[in-house]
């Protein structure tokens, strides 16, 4: 079903023509008729070479069997791919699914640098965790590079509400702490002069400094979620793919943070103050 709909007008502020281009976003439930595909391709980006060894086909059929939480972005009506999708799983409830088993593994690794971090993840996730009333909830959200930043705090805020009437049926949505994995790419000052250089102006975040060399989130929101984080940790994918010698490309990586449950409303509150509608 479409939840509702949200307009952005792209500008070119660069030269002396002004060019204007407005798209409607409809938000719809996920839909397991239509959406496999672009689904399983958003995973893919998100996690890329691990991926395959994560077993991403078992997300994607997880995140469809539960439509009455999540919401995808489509520009082409209901029949169209996604461009963007949100969710919240809990790890817990489906600990046994072949994603679950290897995500648990995945976090505790990717976690291991930070022992703090790797404690707290597992005294959730160990094997007395996974049978505890302190459940976790996966936060899956992936979308296009062009798809602009605004649109993502109605989406937390839909969740949000998702959540809330799930939990009236008594749905497993009763979580103690939420974990977001996301991507962040890193920069020598070499390549970030030079990708400030082919950046337009109209696309650099307002108000933001030169990009600068070192590690920086691949989504503007990240910064929001990390302030209202008790761990976070950028840690390099297992299976990367290598970079050709003197060749241009983000060197990506992966981004985990950890948000107590009881602290997501301030954040999609957060999130609404940093992205207002355009």
């Amino acid at each position: 079903m479409s939840k509702r709909k949200q307009n952005s007008e792209d500008r070119d502020d660069d030269g002396s023509d002004v060019s204007l281009v407005d798209v409607d976003f409809d938000f719809f439930d996920p839909n397991p008729e239509i959406d496999y595909i672009a689904l399983k391709r958003l995973a893919v980006q998100l996690f890329q070479g691990d991926a395959e060894a994560l077993q991403v086909h078992d997300l994607t059929d997880l995140i469809l069997s539960q439509p009455a939480v999540g919401t995808t972005i489509k520009c082409d009506g209901k029949e169209s791919d996604p461009y963007s999708f949100l969710t919240v799983l809990n790890l817990h409830v489906h600990q046994a699914r072949p994603f679950m088993k290897a995500l648990v593994e995945y976090v505790l690794l990717k976690s291991s640098p930070d022992p703090a971090f790797h404690n707290v993840l597992h005294n959730l996730l160990g094997p007395a965790g996974l049978h505890s009333q302190n459940h976790l909830g996966f936060i899956f959200s992936e979308r296009l590079i062009n798809m602009p930043v605004q649109t993502v705090p109605p989406m937390y805020r839909m969740l949000g509400e998702e959540v809330t009437w799930a939990l009236e049926e008594n749905q497993p949505y009763k979580f103690s702490h939420l974990l977001f994995i996301s991507r962040i790419y890193r920069l020598t000052a070499e390549e970030a002069a030079e990708l400030e250089e082919m950046t337009p102006r109209s696309k650099r975040h307002k108000g933001s400094d030169n990009l600068t060399g070192g590690v920086h989130p691949f989504h503007p929101e990240d910064d929001v979620i990390a302030k209202f984080a008790t761990h976070t940790i950028d840690y390099s994918f297992t299976t990367a793919q290598p970079r050709e010698k003197d060749s241009f490309g983000l060197d990506l990586g992966g981004r985990m943070m950890l948000v107590p449950a009881d602290r997501f409303a301030q954040l999609v509150t957060a999130l609404n103050e940093a992205f207002p509608p355009p």
